[in-house]
């Protein structure tokens, strides 16, 4: 897979951007706050349809602009598939060779993406919802079937955490509406948790097997999906259901004194152990940065195993926040195969390392220029 070119119109601070990719590695270079990040982000909202900086999408239009576009074209096996993200203040809309798509799950998956930013070493110590938009970012590109169920189970959620809203205070409760919102809950619920168990356990294999080359056999990662349900990876799909809606049942009197719903994948957690040690409470700086690189490392590996190519790697100022050792690792571990985008400041960290020469962007106030050979 790989991006073969970008056009951007009125994205952020450019106006107008076209560039061509012909190298499997390229750099863009510049101090910051110059567009550099920028850049990387327009990839991303391109496979993803959403930004990783922001919830916001009119922060993504320039400044008293109406809409931003960004057009780009994939390379897959044996054919090319132009992409297309339209951003307006009433919404978005996305286009595959110029066939508007009317469902995320049509279009998300054509590009696929593996993002480390500075803020993903904070994975493992960050709170729960920044793992849980871990696991619904990179399962939802690699299963429509997941984001299906997801998006069903967010719907269904803000209707019940609405109505339990709405009764707060009265005597007087629609029980058999209420009993609805659950069953439909505990039905698309019960979907995303049977997809994330399955999703772990294809992640966590890859992610020993990097993680002891990292720490060259000196250290054993596994992970733990924590669900606010007592449920397990042995539970099939059905069986996750009939606990998820007993517990919903079980709940109620709790959740209509704390106006929301208390259970479900909303409220689920991802834990990393080394040995028997919860490496987010007892690991040190340089386990929980390892586990984080290992889990990045190991999305490439497992979405090759799914889909059969190789995801796009977005490398966002990152390198100068790994040492020495981390670095070598994950350039090892891309160079040649998965095509890569990487921001940064200075380039004494990289060229020096590689075995190839890649292609080098000069950012500045917006204005990208190709740097000559």
């Amino acid at each position: 897979m790989k991006l073969t070119n970008i056009h951007l119109e009125d994205y952020r601070n450019y106006e107008t951007l076209a560039l061509d990719f012909t190298k499997s590695l390229t750099i863009f270079l510049g101090e910051n706050a110059q567009g550099k990040t920028n850049l990387l982000e327009s990839i991303y909202v391109l496979a993803m349809t959403r930004s990783h900086r922001t919830s916001h999408e009119k922060e993504l239009i320039a400044w008293d602009k109406d809409y931003a576009r960004i057009v780009g074209d994939v390379q897959k096996k044996n054919q090319t598939i132009r992409m297309e993200m339209a951003i307006a203040t009433k919404g978005k809309k996305t286009k595959l060779n110029h066939i508007e798509q009317k469902k995320l799950s049509d279009y998300v998956g054509e590009l696929n993406v593996v993002l480390f930013a500075p803020e993903d070493l904070y994975l493992i110590k960050g709170a729960p919802q920044v793992r849980r938009r871990f696991i619904d970012m990179e399962l939802g590109q690699i299963s429509p079937l997941y984001l299906y169920h997801l998006s069903n189970y967010q719907r269904v959620l803000k209707q019940r955490n609405k109505y339990l809203k709405q009764v707060a205070g009265l005597k007087e409760v629609d029980e058999a509406y209420l009993s609805v919102l659950s069953e439909q809950l505990a039905e698309s619920g019960s979907h995303v948790l049977y997809l994330r168990y399955q999703f772990i356990q294809k992640l966590e294999k890859w992610s020993q097997v990097i993680h002891q080359g990292i720490t060259e056999n000196r250290e054993a990662l596994s992970i733990r999906y924590q669900p606010s349900i007592k449920i397990d990876e042995t539970h099939s799909q059905k069986e996750v259901q009939q606990i998820y809606l007993d517990d919903l049942e079980k709940n109620i009197n709790k959740e209509l004194f704390k106006q929301t719903t208390i259970i479900g994948p909303h409220r689920d957690d991802l834990l990393f152990f080394i040995g028997e040690q919860n490496v987010q409470t007892f690991g040190s700086q340089g386990q929980q940065r390892t586990t984080a690189l290992s889990l990045k490392l190991a999305e490439i590996e497992l979405i090759k195993a799914e889909i059969g190519e190789y995801p796009i790697l977005l490398l966002d100022d990152v390198m100068s926040e790994l040492d020495d050792e981390r670095q070598i690792h994950l350039l090892k571990t891309i160079e040649g195969k998965v095509q890569t985008f990487v921001t940064t400041t200075t380039l004494q960290h990289l060229t020096h390392r590689l075995q190839s020469s890649p292609d080098i962007f000069m950012v500045t106030n917006g204005k990208v220029e190709r740097k000559s050979e």
